[in-house]
């Protein structure tokens, strides 16, 4: 058998990985890994504490145990040290938003083969959903990504002698923050939909950057970007469009940047091939599911759109990046 042969049990165990996908996110979205941060419990005290019956709960948490992020000592749980870190509401560090907002996915997902011959979305753009909890899940989770990549993004990109920011789509703000925690002297506008605003002013006075960072809202498709700045950041806002309307977004960026002015464009980057990397391939699927055209864009596809907005020098920064992320830069022309 050939190294890198598959066999029936890998087809297998990539069909039923759901299995653990679904318990991660029922242990998140009943929020276990918080008290079990706090103390080690028994099923039914963990039950009692939270009215759910024995039964089923005392199976997901053997399950979880399983999985690796509860222990369990006798008959009482506790969360992993990496659980607790990562799970658990009163970590700093937590990331059930995310798992959330990708629970909020597989409804659609399940659809996939309806939205591949209809070619339509099946649900609705997450971004714009009116449900509050989904749209907590959705801003968040966005912030729980940017948390984890901007360390590694912002300290390589040199803005020195730059002054203003301008963060379009930025959600909650995490990259305007970022920007100007690492450039004393850069001010910045996250602008984005009103329903955006509470999680973005919330986050950028958690930060104490309120006299730095302005929150701005306003559609980037059909309304106007007001001011005037010498950087433009989008991050992960591309690949929810089509081609017509990501080319609305890059001439409206370009009519605000002063000459000179440098356009940083973050995406799930696929090869020219668009087969791989894996992640944007699949992030592609998740847009046909929910957007009307929206999809992963390759490298040449970027330059190409950046070019065409009349930017100059676009190329790929170096990055290592997880999920096959990367950034491209340009530069407006006028310089």
């Amino acid at each position: 058998m050939e190294k890198n042969e598959r066999t029936p049990a890998d087809l297998l165990q990539l069909s039923g990985g759901y299995w653990s996908t679904c318990a991660l996110h029922a242990g998140v979205k009943l929020d276990l890994f918080t008290p079990l941060a706090e103390e080690t419990l028994s099923a039914s005290a963990l039950a009692a504490r939270l009215a759910y019956p024995d039964r089923g709960l005392a199976m997901l948490l053997n399950a979880l145990t399983a999985m690796g992020l509860l222990e369990k000592d006798g008959e009482r749980y506790g969360a992993t040290p990496f659980a607790a870190r990562f799970l658990a509401r009163s970590s700093p560090e937590y990331l059930g938003y995310i798992i959330l907002h990708h629970h909020n996915l597989m409804a659609g997902w399940n659809r996939l083969d309806e939205a591949v011959q209809g070619g339509r979305p099946v649900r609705g753009q997450v971004s714009h959903t009116d449900d509050a909890a989904a749209r907590e899940s959705f801003e968040m989770g966005m912030f729980n990504l940017a948390m984890l990549v901007a360390p590694r993004i912002v300290p390589r990109i040199d803005l020195s002698g730059r002054r203003r920011l301008l963060d379009l789509g930025g959600g909650p703000g995490t990259y305007a923050i970022h920007f100007c925690r690492h450039n004393p002297d850069l001010t910045a506008v996250v602008y984005d939909l009103p329903s955006t605003r509470p999680f973005a002013e919330k986050t950028i006075v958690r930060f104490g950057l309120a006299d730095r960072i302005e929150f701005r809202d306003g559609d980037f498709i059909t309304g106007d970007i007001e001011g005037r700045y010498d950087v433009a950041w989008l991050s992960q806002i591309l690949h929810a469009e089509g081609p017509q309307q990501c080319a609305v977004i890059l001439a409206k960026t370009a009519a605000v940047l002063e000459p000179g002015g440098m356009i940083l464009v973050q995406e799930f980057i696929l090869d020219d091939a668009k087969n791989g990397p894996l992640f944007p391939a699949l992030f592609s699927l998740n847009m046909l599911v929910g957007t009307e055209a929206g999809r992963s864009y390759s490298e040449g596809e970027l330059v190409a759109m950046l070019e065409r907005a009349g930017f100059e020098n676009a190329r790929r920064l170096p990055l290592d990046l997880p999920n096959g992320a990367g950034v491209i830069v340009a530069t407006a022309p006028g310089g």
